[in-house]
């Protein structure tokens, strides 16, 4: 509350600072969230974390046995419209993390989150790869500005 009361008082508060107090509320409510339950609660996250950036983002949300959130990655930063993903990098990540489960996610600039072709093939090669090491793929959500796709809802996992 004493951040609330802080930013009431800044004197010309720009957009980018609202913006950063969203995010910064957001973040704190995922976190204390501890278990996913709300699918809604994990769109607004990864909007808040991935919406705003220039170029393509892929990030891993690390989950235990219980789908209690361990943390959150940002793995590979790519340009406007494409990012290398690395499954020997992710592997590494999630063992280092020991998550049982994963949600994986990476944002559209463009805004347009429709999933590529290129997507949808590197979902399968994750999911492949992360079944080896018996880690689950919970879901993949393509993040295109204020609007989002989840795998799991197209049933493309």
């Amino acid at each position: 509350m004493n951040k609330v009361k802080e930013y009431l008082a800044t004197p010309n508060l720009s957009e980018l600072d609202v913006l950063e107090w969203a995010q910064s509320i957001l973040e704190a409510r995922f976190k204390r969230s501890n278990y996913l339950t709300n699918p809604s609660l994990v769109r607004g996250y990864l909007q808040a974390q991935l919406a705003t950036e220039e170029r393509e983002v892929f990030a891993l949300i690390l989950l235990d046995s219980q789908h209690g959130v361990l943390g959150f990655e940002k793995l590979f930063y790519g340009t406007i419209d494409s990012a290398s993903v690395y499954p020997r990098e992710v592997i590494k990540t999630v063992l280092n993390a020991n998550a049982a489960a994963v949600i994986i996610a990476h944002n559209h600039p463009s805004g347009n989150p429709e999933p590529s072709r290129a997507d949808i093939a590197l979902t399968q090669r994750l999911k492949e790869s992360l079944q080896i090491v018996d880690v689950r793929i919970l879901d993949h959500l393509v993040i295109g500005g204020n609007e989002s796709v989840s795998f799991a809802e197209r049933n493309l996992l």
